[in-house]
């Protein structure tokens, strides 16, 4: 077999590495541009995790890198004159230079043959080869020359960055967030050897031109960033090594594989610096390809189940450091955060880091986040324990004169169970086992102002005497029975009306027994839906005042809260969105112009609800399709509703097209709720694959929402509230007097539960390497 690798970067080498000793009689070559000896940038760092994979599949490679390592555990964050220390991380940091030198080693010992300063431009001169793996890099050449067979999509980030070098000794992964005359600098430190450290300086484009670094030269910008970390690098220079500034590529390619050519490494993909994942996702790759090559009969096979077997996890890595970079991003948003929680913000950004995960590696830490919640909701007025507080699900919050007991919510989940608008049986033991569960706040399904408003024939309504009496029996049973409070949601379907019910085929127009439907414009949801109406001024005002007739209805029967829906592309959401309003009057064109009459639905909804009852509005934050709402319209379309007195914006998104593309994961709307709530500075509440109480912590903690909103893990378990407050001890969560027996019991049981899940976890982890280091290194006790 012969197999040609162009790029001799660690992705190349690695490959060839692993190959080679697959197939001791194949001919590998490696074909790289620069000298052997040549690098740019300074370290690489690994987890401890990385580590352990390299040690399975090449022992020798392994142990000299980890020979040339520097190990730390803590991560350090330096903002506004504090410190935070975070420990149990298991990081290590090695030359970039030293780990090709290693790996170049090992190749040759293997057979590898490696040619340097060769340039390679055209494929072809490997007709012979059986296998061509194009590992050369973030500028691949030959990712470009067949760019409409691979489709990379290259996104641009606004930071600009530059990577620098020190000889500053450092202990700890370090970040540092420099308040200057400009504006925001961040530094990303590590240390990689005795006497060397990586620094990545990072700003925002608006404050890199104040800075006036724009067109000076490496030395020169090495000495400005010198100035501005000065008091941090006590003396030690500032080292460059093509230190540009430049903006960072997000790189994604719709295909890998090409014939028996195969892109590896930054060629195919890459992974923001802030999650120190490049080196490591290149490397992986190797070991995957290496995988696959084994496993499958011919070449051809072996690349297709390489591309589909390693997709899911670069994916799941770039969405990681997606998240991580907007984080770095829009640093200004939490700038006047109290450091402790701006701290606990940079170790939970990207979602792996979780608020009981820091709780094992850093308690010290997590009860400090925890005080500096506390405080915050005593400068509100709540008087809370602030030296042994509750966890920040458990602390109160308020809207006007609506105090809710913890932050967790039940989400409006249809359940398409009601006839002809009334409320079943179903619906009291629905509502009131959720509310009985010890939920602070509990938000009814959308409900519709007009027999017209449905989605399906079974949607809840609340336009006539029957449906307000079924209601009214609800929230008098939530209010005798729990300390929950109930928040009416009201909704018109729009174009998305008359159809089927969910579990016969969502959004499907109905055959027969339909209605006419309406939107802003006379789009379709479907091809074969129903065309709607647009809408003319009698009927905006038709439907205007069946919103104001169930709002009153929905105080008469002593609800507690009201929001308006205007999301998921139903009516209100279609005048917002560009794709479904492309109307010419004032209540079409410009996003002001769009929001009109929305803002007149809650105006008027606003003056008949009573002044000291709380009122939220759902919106989309994003249509996750081209042309459609961003998370920047989000922040406009929060501020106008706060404008007009909402107290709350409940954060969702998508559901407007049908060809959305939205990007699934853990809490995958938070970061919408995180823009809205910390530049349009309104309270939020975020909802959307968020499954457990850790993650609720979590997102509270880190000043993403104020509220958390959870549907199917409350369909599943009413009582999900009530178990987390057994779990982090929040004893005056309220239970109804019949069932305190059960409350007593798994308050007991959760204390002796969790305590042994810790001891658990923690024997499970394995020590890092900076542990086994320190232990190593320690002087013997006298005897």
């Amino acid at each position: 077999m012969k197999v040609a690798i162009i790029g001799g970067g660690p992705a190349g080498l690695y490959a060839a590495i692993l190959l080679k000793k697959q197939r001791p009689g194949a001919e590998i070559t490696v074909y790289e541009r620069n000298r052997a000896d040549d690098t740019f940038g300074f370290g690489v760092v690994f987890s401890d995790a990385t580590l352990d994979n390299f040690e399975k599949y090449d022992p020798p490679s392994y142990r000299r890198i980890t020979q040339e390592f520097a190990y730390w555990d803590d991560i350090a964050v330096h903002f506004r004159g504090t410190v935070h220390r975070v420990g149990g991380n298991g990081f290590c940091g090695c030359s970039r230079r030293q780990l090709l030198l290693i790996l170049q080693e090992r190749a040759r010992e293997l057979g590898v043959r490696l040619n340097f300063e060769t340039e390679i431009e055209d494929e072809t001169r490997f007709a012979n080869a059986d296998l061509v793996v194009l590992a050369d890099g973030i500028n691949s050449r030959f990712r470009e020359k067949y760019a409409a067979h691979f489709e990379p999509k290259v996104d641009l980030r606004s930071n600009l960055f530059a990577w620098m070098g020190s000889t500053r000794p450092l202990d700890a992964f370090t970040f540092i967030f420099q308040e200057t005359e400009w504006g925001p600098f961040i530094a990303h430190a590590y240390q990689y050897e005795a006497g060397r450290s990586t620094w990545i300086f990072e700003t925002d484009p608006e404050t890199f031109k104040r800075a006036g670094l724009t067109g000076l030269d490496e030395q020169q910008s090495a000495d400005r960033m010198a100035g501005i970390f000065g008091w941090f690098l006590e003396g030690h220079p500032l080292l460059t090594n093509r230190s540009m500034w430049r903006n960072f590529p997000m790189i994604r390619s719709q295909r890998w594989v090409k014939d028996n050519m195969v892109l590896l490494g930054d060629a195919k993909a890459t992974a923001h610096f802030s999650i120190g994942s490049g080196t490591k996702l290149a490397m992986e790759d190797a070991i995957a390809l290496s995988d696959a090559m084994q496993a499958a009969p011919t070449v051809q096979a072996a690349l297709a189940l390489y591309e589909q077997g390693r997709r899911e996890e670069v994916e799941k890595t770039q969405h990681a450091a997606d998240v991580s970079l907007v984080w770095f991003e829009h640093v200004d948003r939490f700038w006047d955060f109290d450091p402790v929680q701006f701290a606990f913000g940079v170790m939970t950004r990207a979602k792996a880091i979780t608020y009981d995960n820091l709780t094992l590696r850093a308690p010290d830490f997590v009860g400090e986040v925890d005080k500096a919640f506390a405080r915050h909701v005593r400068r509100q007025g709540f008087d809370v324990d602030v030296e042994k507080p509750l966890a920040p699900m458990f602390q109160p919050f308020r809207l006007r004169e609506m105090t809710l007991a913890n932050r967790a919510v039940v989400s409006p989940m249809c359940m398409y169970s009601a006839k002809e608008g009334v409320l079943q049986d179903f619906h009291l033991v629905h509502y009131g086992s959720r509310a009985l569960g010890g939920a602070g706040l509990i938000f009814t399904e959308m409900t519709c102002v007009g027999r017209d408003a449905r989605i399906t024939p079974g949607c809840a309504g609340l336009w006539n005497d029957e449906q307000e009496d079924a209601w009214r029996r609800i929230v008098d049973f939530v209010h005798a029975n729990s300390a929950a409070k109930i928040c009416l949601q009201l909704g018109h379907a729009g174009r998305k009306g008359a159809t089927k019910l969910m579990w016969d085929g969502i959004d499907r127009p109905l055959q027969a027994g339909g209605w006419d439907v309406i939107s802003a414009s006379p789009l379709p949801y479907f091809p074969d839906s129903q065309v709607p109406r647009e809408m003319d001024r009698a009927a905006m005002d038709k439907v205007k005042s069946e919103f104001v007739a169930a709002a009153q209805r929905g105080e008469a029967c002593g609800f507690d809260m009201l929001e308006l829906h205007c999301a998921h592309g139903y009516l209100l959401a279609s005048f917002i969105s560009p794709l479904t309003n492309h109307r010419t009057d004032d209540y079409g064109g410009s996003l002001e112009n769009r929001l009109r009459y929305p803002l007149e639905i809650f105006e008027a909804l606003r003056s008949v609800w009573p002044p000291h009852k709380p009122m939220s509005v759902r919106i989309s934050a994003t249509d996750w399709a081209e042309g459609g709402i961003t998370g920047d319209d989000a922040v406009q379309i929060a501020r106008a509703f706060a404008e007009k007195g909402v107290d709350l914006v409940d954060v969702s998104t998508g559901q407007t097209v049908r060809d959305a593309q939205p990007v699934y994961g853990r809490m995958f709307q938070t970061p919408f709720s995180d823009q809205v709530r910390n530049e349009a500075r309104v309270a939020t509440m975020c909802v959307g694959n968020i499954t457990t109480a850790d993650q609720v912590n979590t997102i509270l903690a880190a000043g993403r929402a104020d509220l958390v909103a959870l549907g199917r893990p409350h369909l599943v378990d009413p009582s999900f509230t009530l178990k987390a407050a057994a779990w982090y001890g929040a004893n005056e969560t309220f239970c109804p007097p019949q069932y305190l027996p059960g409350k007593d019991q798994v308050f007991r049981n959760s204390v002796r539960d969790r305590q042994d899940f810790e001891e658990l976890k923690i024997k499970a982890k394995p020590k890092t390497r900076a542990e086994l280091k320190a232990e190593a290194t320690k002087p013997l006790a006298a005897e």
